[in-house]
Parts: structure tokens; C-alpha cells; sequence
């Protein structure tokens, strides 16, 4: 069992109570709001609400008599009840609770009349008169139990950063297990990452994908790149405070600008991509060091971009996408395929080989934001922010390029992508010359195995974390796959997926995957 207890001197105090509650909330929640008459439940469940609905003018009447009111308009559906008149705990089930918490937060006012039959992950929240104003007092086991210390953990960081002050805004965050905050300081606004150690031990003692393809499991290679892309002239945020051990960092807000239009579905604003592709070639072009610092705290050797790397990613696909597309798992001779055919490309190629540099490894428009002034500004490039660098390699100068021309979640045209590299290219130096013909196969090469892990984590991000939202990017992802496998250095991978896989990349009768 987790406890907190807050001291409330006024309705203000409960209603920022609720909004920080709110920002660790999520589908499948119970909580359980305890107290008296007047003991500010429903003030709690008002701010709680148009927290989560980002907006104060939204109407929230008691649900005393219709017992069940519904909001869909908040940014996680809530279903806010009222037991008080409730006779038995046996009519709980005529309400739909446990229905609604497939995709709903469940707020539940007087909930000792439900006789202990609440379902979900339950966190209890008591309000008791104390003078003038009022004592809460929160306790959770299980999973809220967890964001109920981190919901401490977090308020004591922001007070010894003298953040206390700020209004705290849910801002969306990524497909990771990492939350976000934006913080309004006035006329200020800062980034709040909360971002956990989560060590990955894999199974039975063997290593886990995570440690295979060196994803960060703390917030330390992200201050690390931070601080080294920043000296290095590009417009990463500058870190204002930070407990690296607990997980939690204050960066500098480089605001909502985006590459890509408002319509939908969005198109890549062509001037914003070619800006991105020469701050790349800006990057690609200077010594760069292997190993990266940040404040005298952290020492981060980056990670190769190796075998074990490429094949952990690509194999991706095999483990994820074929059984979304066939339903049923992928055969083992067609496994063994696979890898060979990716033996004799990269064997030809020697694109893993070449003169390494920094993998930025998701540098597309999600995570590059188009700054406006007066947004700090760090070098000639200024207009590009970049962010969600921790996974960060050292490997293949292409496959940062092709991440941005083959933008997993925007229609990017070949002609805009032709473009892309044209502008890379264009700005792109190399002690002792750069070859362009290489660097079109390396492209290809990356490319290919990109999109592969791509159409991989996106038929995973679906099954496995109820996240269907991603299928809709697998057309155009299979697309920027079929262009790969038309240069003739992937001749091998084309033909596998010709032979076991032609779904993927637009063709009929397949053998079997």
C-alpha cells in the first residue's frame, strides 16, 4: 500500500490536486473519491474532468440523480458516478462500470455504497474538513501504487527546482513508456520528462531486444546527447534541472512548430524537410566523438550500430508483421531465409563497415520541430529542434536521411524525396571526398531494414498494446519499402519478400512465411 497525504487550504489547492492526478490517469483507472458532504468531492471531480478535457468551460453537473454522467470530449473517456443513492452494491453492474474501463477512467463519488465490488486499478482519494480547509489522503496498491510514489516523487523534484509555482499541462507524448509535461511559468514554458529507469533483464537470463538494440533505459544518454548535439550546433533542448536517478528532467520548450501542414492527413512542408535533411548533412560533416558527456554526472560510450542491431530490428518483422498478415507465426525455413539474404546484402554492400557518425535513429517529423523566435537558439541550423535522441547509435550516416525521406508517419513523394537526399548531398562533406553512388545504396540498404522494423513495431504497437491507431501508417510504410528494394543492392531482400512475403511490398501468392 502507497499513501500520500496533501494539505488543502482551499478549493484552489483541490482543483490543482486533481489536475496532477490527472496527468498520470489513464484507460482502466478506478478512483475513489471518499468524504462527507461538502468535503469537496465534487469540486475535486469538476477539475479533475476539464483537466483532462484541457479546457475550464466544460460543463460537469453532479451526477446524484442519473447516478452516471459520461464525458467523451476529455482526452481519456471518464465515467463519473455517484453512489450516494445507490441501495444495493448488486445494482453496481446495472451501471456498466466494468464495461466502460475497456477504454474509460472510472470517478466514483461516495464509493463505500458499492461495497467493495469497484473494479479496475483502484486509487482511493479521502477528503476530510480540517479548519478552514481540508486534508486529502490518497492510498493505491497494484499498478496506481507505483504512480502514486511517482506522483510524490515528482511534486518534491519540482519544489527543490523552485517549479512549484507552474501550471502543469498535459502535453502527448511518444510510443514509449515515457510521460510528458508542459510546464507555464509565467510568461516561461518549460518541458517536464518523466522518464523512469526501466531495466529491460529480458527472459530466462537472455539478453532482452532492448539490450540487444541499446535502447536507453534511463534518462542519462539523453543529457548526455543533449548537451553533444547542442556543442555540436544543432537545436536540441538545453537542460534546466534534473534528478538523473530518479528519471526526471526540465528542458527548454522549443514549442509546437511542426514540418508538416494542419490538414489532414498532414503533408511534409517541402522547405522545412530540405532544412532538416542540411542540418543533417551539417552533423554528418564534422569529427564527431564516439563518447558523450553531459555536466561532469554522465560518461556514454554510444552504442555500435552492429549486427546484432540490425538483424534484433529487421527480425522485427518476422516476429510481428508476418503474423499480423497471415495470422499464424513465421516459418522457420522463411526465418533462415531472411537472414541470409541480409548476410549477402550487407556482405556486398559493406554499409554496417563504413565511416560511422551519430544515428539520431528516429529523426522524422514527430521529433523535429520547426522553431519560431524567440525560441532559444544555438547555431546557424536553429530553425530545426530536434528531440527523442537517448536511443541514439554510431553507425550508417544514410539511415538518419532515410528515416526523414521515407517519413514513417507522412506521405513524403519520391520527387520531395529525391529532393531530401539532393539537398543532403548537396552540403554533405567527408575528409578525402564523399562517394554519392555509395551513399544511394547505403540509403537503400538502411532504408529497407528501417521500414522492415517499422511495418514489425507497428503490427506490435497494435496487438500487443491495444495501439490500432498505427496500422493506418503500414500502406504508406510498405511503400517507402518497395522503393528500397528497387535499388540493385537489395536485390537478395527483394527477392525473399517476393518469394515469402509479396504482401508487403504490393504483391499476390506468397509462399510460405
Amino acid at each position: 500500500m502507497t499513501e500520500i497525504v496533501r494539505t488543502l487550504p482551499d478549493a484552489a489547492a483541490t482543483q490543482a490536486l486533481a489536475r496532477e492526478v490527472s496527468l498520470f490517469a489513464r484507460a482502466g483507472d478506478t478512483i475513489a473519491l471518499g468524504g462527507d458532504l461538502g468535503a469537496g468531492k465534487t469540486t475535486f471531480a469538476r477539475a479533475f474532468i476539464r483537466a483532462l478535457a484541457g479546457r475550464d468551460d466544460v460543463e460537469v453537473p453532479s451526477p446524484t440523480f442519473t447516478l452516471v454522467q459520461t464525458y467523451d470530449e476529455t482526452r481519456v473517456r471518464v465515467v463519473h458516478c455517484d453512489l450516494y443513492r445507490l441501495a444495493d452494491p448488486r445494482d453496481l453492474d446495472e451501471l456498466g462500470i466494468e464495461e466502460a474501463l475497456a477504454d474509460s477512467i472510472a470517478l466514483v463519488e461516495w464509493p463505500q455504497n458499492a461495497g467493495g465490488l469497484l473494479p479496475g486499478d483502484i486509487l482511493r482519494l479521502d477528503l476530510e474538513q480540517a479548519g478552514a480547509g481540508r486534508v486529502a489522503r490518497l492510498a493505491a496498491n497494484g499498478a496506481w501504487a507505483d504512480r502514486l510514489g511517482r506522483i510524490a516523487t515528482v511534486a518534491d523534484f519540482l519544489d527543490r527546482s523552485g517549479l512549484t509555482g507552474c501550471a502543469r499541462l498535459h502535453l502527448q507524448g511518444d510510443a514509449s513508456a515515457r510521460r510528458y509535461e508542459r510546464l507555464a511559468c509565467g510568461k516561461n514554458s518549460l518541458i517536464l520528462m518523466d522518464a523512469p529507469a526501466r531495466p529491460d533483464p529480458g527472459l530466462t537470463g537472455a539478453p532482452s531486444y532492448s539490450a540487444i538494440a541499446h535502447l536507453a533505459e534511463s534518462v542519462h544518454p539523453f543529457a548526455a546527447m543533449a548537451q553533444a548535439l547542442r556543442a555540436a550546433g544543432v537545436h536540441a533542448p538545453a537542460i534546466r534541472a534534473h534528478d538523473l536517478d530518479a528519471g526526471l528532467l526540465v528542458l527548454d520548450d522549443l514549442g509546437a512548430g511542426k514540418i508538416v501542414g494542419d490538414e489532414i492527413p498532414p503533408a511534409p512542408i517541402a522547405e522545412r524537410y530540405l532544412d532538416a535533411a542540411r542540418l543533417l548533412a551539417h552533423l554528418h560533416g564534422q569529427h564527431l566523438d564516439q563518447t558523450v558527456t553531459f555536466a561532469g554526472l554522465v560518461t556514454r560510450t554510444i552504442p555500435p550500430f552492429d549486427r546484432g542491431v540490425f538483424d534484433a530490428e529487421a527480425a522485427l518483422l518476422l516476429e510481428w508483421f508476418v503474423p499480423h498478415l497471415r495470422g499464424s507465426a513465421c516459418g522457420e525455413a522463411a526465418r533462415g531465409d531472411f537472414r541470409a539474404a541480409w548476410n549477402s546484402v550487407l556482405a556486398a554492400s559493406g554499409t554496417l563497415e563504413r565511416a560511422p557518425t551519430w544515428v539520431l535513429r528516429d529523426y522524422h517529423s514527430p521529433n523535429i520541430i520547426w522553431c519560431e523566435p524567440p525560441s532559444p537558439a544555438v547555431g546557424p541550423h536553429d530553425r530545426i529542434g530536434v528531440i527523442d535522441f537517448q536511443d541514439a547509435l554510431w553507425g550508417p550516416a544514410a539511415y538518419d536521411v532515410a528515416s526523414l525521406g521515407q517519413d514513417a508517419r507522412v506521405d513524403v513523394p519520391e520527387s520531395l524525396e529525391r529532393k531530401i537526399l539532393s539537398a543532403y548531398l548537396g552540403e554533405r562533406t567527408a575528409p578525402g571526398g564523399f562517394d554519392e553512388h555509395t551513399f544511394h545504396a547505403d540509403y537503400a540498404v538502411m532504408g529497407a531494414q528501417r521500414n522492415s522494423k517499422i511495418l514489425g513495431i507497428f503490427a506490435r504497437l497494435a496487438r500487443r498494446d491495444g495501439k490500432a491507431g498505427y496500422l493506418r501508417h503500414i500502406p504508406r510504410v510498405r511503400g517507402y519499402l518497395a522503393r528500397c528494394l528497387a535499388h540493385p543492392a537489395l536485390g537478395p531482400v527483394r527477392a525473399w519478400y517476393e518469394r515469402h512475403l509479396p504482401e508487403a511490398i504490393g504483391g499476390k501468392d506468397a509462399k510460405d512465411a
